[in-house]
């Protein structure tokens, strides 16, 4: 029951702060993060009144399983922008940008970081420097469908966009496993080929096959039902499915394995979209179902953002060399790459700035560096680092893509994305053609 209540708190202060964002013309996303802090464990959750608010971080992994499923389908709406028909048209420059601009940002931040390091050893260290500039490379998928779908944008800024973040987080993988396997190796002396090469392409590999054949087998059984309804519900299983057998864990000779959920979902709705005839009405459904779902998924998300980091000057100072370098190395590598794949002049401009969001796939790999039992404390401070760098994103990024759409020209300034003005818009255009025929009826003279 207290679950219940908090939950249910926690989606109605996300959409009621949602209308004073939308007065604030903020991105609705910024709201339901703002609205998670309020309903955490440092504001109404510090009361310590179950029910009211989330009164620690056990009360909000309690629900963590919501966080997985809308994470899951958001992926799978991501697939959605993988059409071969879009790919034909910019999959070389998605994938030359995808690919260059995670790397560029990782260079960046390793440099800036290492610099501090030899400025101030004792404090940060060359291998947490190494995993930092690793996770840079990450970008939040999430907060970046949400505004796209928020302000229905449309144009050539917004059909490179997804796929590029979906290609860079597989990019971020690659490079964090290579980073981690070195930092550790620093620690202790000895270098493993497995966890710095092998591991990584493997989850990657695997990752891409089960979604693979998931999709296959997702389009083979819609094909049994004819309602719109039970079309639905066998999406909804599917994605369901696909995402549990993603954190299935295990090990062959030695060699961990493990799956990627965003990859494995991603690839599912890839495949899915590609081979079902049907699947861009089925999408907008399985998006329509999935909205409250989303919103919950970003209050918890900003119930989890730690603010006790802002105690220690230590982080503070790291973190803000790193906040600055990642975001001059995102905006840099997408600019260089994009003018490297002769891509449109706004997105030369504007894509690297819609690339700085960062959340779950970052926390991922910052959990990863905290449980190494090589970095010990080095672990716990990049973990805090990253949480920092998360919390000041989270609550800017979407604002700062909102920005760079709409300057882009794929936000239209006038367009209202309320569904009630939409439908009072279209009643009033049917209105002025009945008028405007009536009108003529009564000019045309009469042939009699």
């Amino acid at each position: 029951m207290q679950a219940l209540l908090t939950l249910s708190i926690a989606l109605l202060a996300g959409l009621m702060l949602s209308r004073l964002a939308k007065l604030a013309k903020l991105p609705a996303v910024t709201a339901y993060l703002v609205a998670g802090i309020l309903v955490g464990p440092y504001c109404l959750g510090a009361f310590g009144v179950s029910g009211l608010g989330f009164t620690s971080k056990a009360d909000i992994e309690a629900v963590g399983i919501l966080a997985d499923v809308a994470l899951g389908f958001i992926a799978f709406s991501i697939g959605n922008e993988f059409r071969l028909s879009q790919l034909k048209k910019i999959g070389k420059q998605a994938t030359i940008v995808g690919i260059f601009q995670a790397v560029i940002t990782t260079i960046v931040v390793d440099v800036a970081l290492i610099l501090l390091h030899l400025a101030m050893p004792d404090k940060l260290s060359l291998s947490a420097a190494l995993v930092l500039g690793a996770i840079a490379s990450a970008t939040a998928p999430a907060a970046t469908l949400m505004v796209v779908k928020q302000y229905k944008a449309k144009g050539p800024v917004t059909d490179i966009l997804l796929p590029v973040v979906a290609l860079d987080d597989a990019v971020g993988l690659v490079l964090f496993a290579v980073s981690f396997g070195v930092a550790k190796a620093i620690k202790v002396g000895a270098i493993s080929i497995v966890s710095i090469i092998v591991e990584p392409l493997l989850e990657i590999v695997c990752s891409l096959g089960l979604g693979a054949a998931m999709g296959f087998l997702f389009n083979f059984c819609e094909q049994f039902f004819h309602s719109r309804s039970k079309r639905l519900a066998v999406s909804v299983g599917f994605v369901l499915l696909t995402i549990g057998l993603s954190m299935l864990k295990f090990n062959i000779g030695g060699v961990h394995i493990g799956f990627s959920s965003l990859l494995v979902c991603m690839m599912l709705g890839t495949i899915f979209c590609n081979v079902c005839d049907f699947s861009e009405e089925l999408m907008d459904r399985v998006d329509r179902w999935t909205a409250p779902l989303f919103v919950v998924f970003f209050v918890l998300s900003g119930a989890e953002l730690e603010l006790s980091v802002f105690a220690d000057w230590m982080i503070v100072l790291v973190g803000v060399v790193y906040i600055l370098s990642r975001s001059a190395g995102k905006y840099t590598g997408a600019r260089l790459s994009s003018q490297l794949a002769k891509c449109d002049d706004n997105i030369v401009k504007y894509l690297g700035i819609t690339l700085l969001p960062q959340a779950g796939v970052a926390l991922g790999m910052a959990n990863m560096a905290m449980s190494s039992a090589e970095l010990g404390a080095e672990g716990v401070l990049i973990a805090n680092i990253t949480l920092f760098a998360v919390l000041v994103y989270e609550l800017i990024g979407p604002a700062l893509t909102k920005m760079a759409l709409l300057k882009a020209g794929d936000i239209d300034p006038e367009g209202k994305t309320s569904a009630r003005h939409e439908h009072a818009k279209k009643k009033a255009l049917e209105k002025a053609a009945i008028e405007a025929a009536a009108t003529k009826a009564e000019e045309t003279p009469d042939n009699e």
